[in-house]
């Protein structure tokens, strides 16, 4: 089975941004409010029947390719753990405005109140940055009682709200875990790679000035007296903020060409690794998503060989068997939970 490349997803969304990933694809940019390309997507936006499901080039959608042959595209160890469920879905986001502050759900309450099997615990791979000092937020700076957040958000006290979080200024190569349930938001000028659990699961704490209708949509329809209580409010500081963000160039390497970005917390939800060839790096075999941050190269595989420029991104099936990454080029490999708990690519 060939590696193969996946066409743009851009999809229309509340806040702006676009212009980023259009530059980053070589297209051109119709819709300013088009933050987000799912890459390699089985899952779809919340509430909707099929806006952001990714198609491959003969036209199938990716979500009905894996269900005909889960073990080509995923591998027998992954099925066997998760049967059809990729369990992973990619995005390139640009932040055309500072995201509204708001959190995801874990997987405990997204089973409990919403019947889905994923919450949305995530990441960021930041590739490029505009502005002056762009900028993220993640979580409280200090404890935060629930009849307090409630009231922050019932008011709409956006200042309070947001100088309660921890504010981190960001660059280039640097890597943010981010667990479910922890307040967040990204600054306006960030563009980055989001690897997260295949849903589309967000509690707004914030929405004036935004196109979205919070005090309705804001809660996933549970009211927020319910879903506040799934927030991270307990102050997240020292070694554990430090431990959510790390930097690729201290990221440890794996095998030659080849460095972790996220931290082993994360296995369990996705991994991302990235190769830079020196002057080749190995792949093992796997479902993974690849994403050309620069230049130019070539992937080799057993399945067949795929050519590599920037702003492309590869879908690798597991069938496509082992692989030689080789060329002037820089890749975000982006894959599913580790087999069996091992944490290792």
């Amino acid at each position: 089975m060939n590696p193969v490349e996946l066409p743009p997803n851009q999809l229309h969304h509340f806040y702006r941004g676009g212009e980023a990933i259009a530059s980053f694809r070589g297209i051109r940019s119709t819709d300013d409010h088009a933050p987000e390309d799912w890459v390699g997507s089985t899952a779809t936006m919340f509430g909707a029947d099929g806006a952001g499901l990714s198609a491959l080039p003969d036209g199938r959608l990716l979500r009905d390719a894996i269900a005909a042959d889960p073990v080509a595209y995923l591998g027998p160890a992954h099925t066997a753990q998760h049967g059809t469920d990729c369990a992973l879905l990619v995005k390139l986001l640009d932040a055309g405005e500072r995201l509204p502050v708001h959190f995801h759900p874990d997987q405990a309450f997204a089973r409990s109140h919403l019947g889905l099997a994923h919450g949305k615990t995530e990441a960021w791979l930041i590739v490029e940055t505009r502005g002056e000092r762009p900028t993220a937020w993640l979580g409280f700076r200090e404890d935060v009682d629930l009849d307090v957040l409630a009231g922050w958000v019932d008011r709409q006290d956006r200042a309070t709200l947001l100088d309660a979080l921890n504010e981190l200024t960001v660059g280039p190569g640097d890597c943010f875990f981010v667990p479910a349930g922890l307040p967040h938001a990204i600054g306006e000028g960030v563009f980055l790679v989001e690897l997260q659990e295949p849903s589309d699961l967000s509690v707004l704490l914030e929405w004036t000035g935004f196109d979205v209708d919070g005090r309705r949509d804001g809660h996933l329809g549970l009211g927020f007296d319910v879903a506040l209580q799934n927030a991270r409010r307990a102050a997240v500081g020292g070694d554990e903020l430090a431990e959510l963000k790390r930097e690729t160039a201290a990221a440890p390497e794996s095998r030659p060409g080849a460095r972790t970005l996220l931290p082993s917390a994360a296995s369990s939800f996705f991994r991302a690794e990235r190769l830079r060839p020196a002057p080749a790096v190995s792949l093992e075999p796997a479902f993974s998503i690849l994403v050309v941050v620069d230049g130019d190269g070539r992937l080799d595989t057993e399945g067949g060989t795929a050519t590599l420029s920037r702003g492309e991104s590869l879908l690798v099936p597991h069938a496509a068997g082992p692989g030689e990454l080789t060329g002037s080029v820089d890749v975000i490999r982006c894959l599913p939970p580790a087999p069996n708990g091992d944490p290792t690519p």
